[in-house]
């Protein structure tokens, strides 16, 4: 067969003739100068399979799959990781801004209503944060003041539930050697320590001295930055939509938005929250009898902000002062209050005073929780839920926005 016929073959799938289409021509010319056309023969491409088509349909579907989601949640992990880097490698500036955005999410109605009453934007700002001010230094006055006052019952209390314990110890089944219970050796120890420790006794006290001019600089940060959230917190957000491409910015300032919304029902219902633990507390420390009862309800009450485990460790605390002050049965009825009050949290304020604004699954906030400690200790722990809750509701009025998939020219 010669060459040509295996043109045709291939061409024609026969023995036709070749289509003249598929006969390019060239001119050429003739010896006398006349053009001439010479038919050229086309190049025949040989078909390979495709090795990438091949290597693919090998690979089952669900490894397919598997491997798209793999790659996107390390992209994920590695920014949640950047982000978390940056966030505790600027703590001294983070924590502050934080702090300042909780308080705006709380004070923010406040400032609102002063200004739909006709008082000028700066001057209802200046109110609310000096309002915020005044309560948080009440606070801490009553606190101080009730542990002051109640400082020599409470040491008393505490001095005679220490010798009650060392002599169950010394006496009882654990026959416990009365050496380590007698305080003058106590102070001896103390006193060889101090004498051998100075230059760590000096470190200390130099880290002591930067903390607290640290903490007086996020003070102070976190004031003005308070401030400014709520005399431009608008601005300040349209300023940073502009980061965002044009044609997503509507529907990302809707779904901050929405974010927002959410954040601010959790702070003030975690506030209500944390009042009626701590008033709990309280009542129930009153009418058993434990020292320092409005010290522990205030305890009780910052704890709170920490959601499940918060308001219980504290709470434990007071369980611990009746135990040294009263006696183990005191203490049983203090820890049967305890559990009363978070009953009552769990099962009755949080669901009503939160209701589906902030809606949470238990296990996601005791996940938030273990990762904010993991990562920023307690300061962690009490910023990861409110963060969690914008960024759910974020997320998810920004997927709900996104095209449907039916008519998505994606999915076409």
């Amino acid at each position: 067969m010669t060459f040509m016929d295996q043109l045709r073959r291939r061409i024609g799938g026969g023995g036709g003739a070749i289509p003249p289409a598929l006969l390019p021509t060239r001119t050429g010319t003739r010896g006398d100068g006349a053009d001439t056309d010479v038919a050229e023969i086309p190049e025949v491409s040989v078909h390979v399979e495709d090795v990438n088509s091949r290597f693919n349909e090998a690979v089952p579907d669900g490894l397919h799959v598997a491997a798209a989601w793999g790659w996107r949640v390390i992209v994920v992990a590695i920014m949640v990781a950047g982000i978390a880097y940056v966030l505790a490698f600027l703590s001294e500036v983070t924590i502050p801004l934080l702090v300042a955005v909780l308080l705006t999410a709380l004070l923010l109605p406040v400032t609102k209503r002063l200004h739909t009453w006709g008082v000028n934007r700066g001057l209802a700002t200046a109110i609310t944060v000096l309002g915020g001010l005044v309560v948080i230094a009440g606070v801490l006055f009553l606190i101080v003041s009730s542990i002051v006052s109640q400082s020599s019952t409470l040491g008393t209390n505490v001095t005679t539930g220490f010798n009650q314990l060392a002599n169950w110890l010394q006496n009882g089944p654990l026959h416990v050697s009365a050496t380590y219970f007698n305080p003058n050796e106590w102070v001896t120890r103390i006193t060889d320590w101090v004498k051998t420790s100075q230059d760590t006794i000096t470190t200390y006290a130099a880290e002591i001295g930067s903390s607290v001019g640290h903490f007086l600089a996020g003070f102070a940060l976190a004031l003005f930055s308070l401030f400014y959230f709520l005399h431009n917190g608008r601005e300040i957000f349209a300023f940073l939509l502009r980061f965002f491409p044009r044609k997503s910015r509507a529907r990302v300032d809707r779904a901050a938005l929405n974010g927002w919304q959410s954040l601010s029902s959790y702070v003030r219902a975690t506030i209500l929250v944390a009042l009626a633990d701590g008033v709990g507390v309280l009542i129930a420390a009153l009418i058993i009898g434990v020292p320092a009862a409005p010290a522990l309800a205030a305890l009780v009450f910052l704890g709170a902000f920490v959601p499940i485990v918060g308001a219980f460790v504290s709470g434990f605390v007071a369980v611990l002062v009746a135990l040294v002050a009263l006696g183990w049965v005191q203490a049983l009825f203090m820890l049967g209050a305890i559990v009363l009050v978070m009953e009552l949290e769990s099962h009755i304020l949080q669901p009503f005073l939160m209701g589906r604004a902030v809606k949470i699954h238990p296990l996601a906030v005791l996940l938030a929780i273990a990762i904010g400690i993991i990562l920023g200790g307690i300061i962690g722990a009490l910023f990861a839920v409110p963060m969690l809750a914008f960024v759910k509701t974020f997320v998810q009025h920004l997927s709900d926005e996104l095209p449907n998939p039916e008519t998505s020219v994606v999915s076409r």
